[in-house]
C-alpha cells in the first residue's frame, strides 16, 4: 500500500502566513501540519509514500528529505502549475504501483482510520459531518455508497461532506485523464468521482476523527486537539520558583525563569527564553528560539520559531509566525464587547474569541493596540501606540 499526498497548493485563505511556506508545512502543536498526517498514516503500517508538491516545494523536501528519519520511504511528484485536484493526482501517476491511499496534505486524521479504510475494497471516500457543510462537498450516502457529491452548496442536502480521503486502485487515472476543466478554470478530482458514483461504485467511509486546516482559526483548533493528548517532557532548565500545571512540554536547551507560570497542555520548542513572571496559558505553542518575557500572558495560540514578545505583552487566540518582535505593551484583543463571533475579512470565524493572524517578521513599537479580527501580512512596520484593526498587506507600515 501507497499513500499519495497531495501538498502542492499555496493556501491562500491561509495568507499572509502562507507567503513564505506552503500550507502544508504551517506549525500544529510544533509540527508541519503535514507531518502529523504522514505519521498517522506510518503507524497505520504504509511506509512508502509519494508527495505531490508544488508551491514551497523546497520546505517540504528539506523537511521530510527522503523519509528515512520517520522510517519511512518518500518520492516526490512536482506538479509545476497548480492547475486542480484531478491534475495533481494525475502527476504521481508514474509513481503508483498498486491500490493506494490519497489524501490532502492539509487534515488531521487517526491512524486508526486510516488502517480501517485500507482493509476496505477500492474504491472508497472518507466522510465526515460538520455543522457548516456548505463549505465543503456533501455528500449523500445511501446503503454504504455516497450517491451523489456537491461542491460547497449554499443549501447544502446533508450534513456529511467528503474528507478528502481516498482509496483507489490505479484504474483512478484512466478516468482523471478524462476530465476537463471546470468552470473555475481547474481539472477537478470530483469529476472523476461522479463517474465512480454514476457507476455505482464508490464506498463511503466513515471516519472517527477529522479536522480540515482550511482558515487560520482551524490552526487553533487542530493544535488544541492535538495538545490535548500530549504527554509532559522537560529537556530544558526549569528555576526554582516556576509552577507547571497540566501536560507541559519544554525543548531542548530552553531555560523557563523563576516566576513562570504554564498551565499546559502546552509546547514550548527548543533554545526558548521564557520568563521570568510570564503566564503561558493552555492550547499554547511556542516555536524554537522565540522569547517569552516580562509579564507577557499567551493563550490559546500558535508561536512561530524566532518571534519575540518580552515584556508586558498579552496575545489571546491568535497566529504569530516567524521572527516577529512585539514592542513592550502591545496587546492583542481577542473578544467582541458583544461577544458575537468574529469576522475577519467578513468570514465568519465562528468563534467567539479570536485575536490576529500575524505574518512573518512583523515589527509592534511599544503600546501598539491590535484589535479582534485583524490579519497583519509579512514584513509589516507599526510605530509606537498604533492601533491596528482590519486588513494590512506585506510590507505595510504605520509611521
Amino acid at each position: 500500500m501507497q499513500c499519495v499526498v497531495l501538498a502542492a497548493g499555496e493556501g491562500k485563505r491561509m495568507r499572509p502566513l502562507t507567503a513564505r511556506r506552503p500550507k502544508v508545512m504551517l506549525p500544529v502543536a510544533n509540527r508541519p501540519m503535514m507531518e502529523h498526517l504522514v505519521l498517522a498514516a506510518r503507524d497505520a503500517g504504509i511506509t512508502e509514500f509519494v508527495f505531490v508538491v508544488g508551491y514551497g516545494e523546497r520546505e517540504v523536501r528539506g523537511h521530510f528529505g527522503d523519509g528515512s528519519r520517520f522510517g519511512i520511504h518518500i518520492s516526490y511528484a512536482p506538479q509545476r502549475q497548480q492547475l486542480g485536484t484531478a491534475d495533481a493526482l494525475l502527476s504521481a501517476q508514474d509513481l503508483v504501483t498498486g491500490p493506494f491511499l490519497a489524501v490532502n496534505g492539509d487534515m488531521i486524521i487517526t491512524s486508526s482510520d486510516i488502517a480501517r479504510m485500507t482493509q476496505i475494497p477500492a474504491p472508497c471516500m472518507g466522510t465526515s459531518t460538520t455543522d457548516h457543510p456548505g463549505d465543503f462537498g456533501v455528500v449523500i450516502v445511501e446503503n454504504n455508497l455516497v450517491t451523489a457529491l456537491e461542491e460547497k452548496s449554499k443549501q447544502p442536502k446533508s450534513s456529511t461532506i467528503n474528507a478528502g480521503a481516498y482509496l483507489f486502485t490505479p484504474a483512478i487515472f484512466e478516468l482523471l485523464a478524462r476530465v476537463s476543466l471546470s468552470s473555475r478554470g481547474e481539472l477537478e478530482l470530483t469529476d472523476a468521482l461522479n463517474i465512480l458514483i454514476g457507476d455505482h461504485r464508490l464506498r463511503a467511509v466513515p471516519l472517527s476523527t477529522w479536522m480540515d486546516i482550511g482558515y487560520p482559526w482551524d490552526l487553533l483548533d487542530a493544535n488544541a486537539s492535538l495538545l490535548a493528548g500530549i504527554s509532559s517532557a522537560n529537556q530544558g532548565i526549569v528555576e526554582e520558583g516556576v509552577h507547571l500545571s497540566g501536560q507541559v512540554v519544554i525543548g531542548k536547551d530552553t531555560v523557563i525563569k523563576s516566576g513562570t507560570y504554564i498551565d499546559g497542555p502546552c509546547i514550548i520548542g527548543d533554545n526558548c527564553r521564557i520568563g521570568p513572571h510570564a503566564y503561558i496559558r493552555g492550547s499554547t505553542s511556542i516555536g524554537d528560539e522565540c522569547h517569552i518575557g516580562h509579564c507577557t500572558e499567551l493563550k490559546n495560540s500558535i508561536v512561530m520559531a524566532g518571534t519575540k514578545i518580552p515584556h508586558f505583552n498579552y496575545i489571546g487566540d491568535s497566529v504569530i509566525g516567524s521572527g516577529c518582535n512585539f514592542g513592550a505593551g502591545t496587546k492583542i484583543a481577542n473578544l467582541r464587547h458583544d461577544h458575537a463571533p468574529v469576522r475577519v475579512g467578513g468570514k465568519d470565524t465562528r468563534h467567539t474569541k479570536f485575536g490576529a493572524v500575524v505574518g512573518d517578521n512583523v515589527r509592534f513599537g511599544i503600546n501598539c493596540s491590535v484589535n479582534v479580527g485583524s490579519v497583519i501580512g509579512s514584513s509589516a512596520n507599526f510605530a509606537p501606540n498604533s492601533y491596528i484593526e482590519g486588513n494590512f498587506g506585506e510590507n505595510s507600515a504605520i509611521r
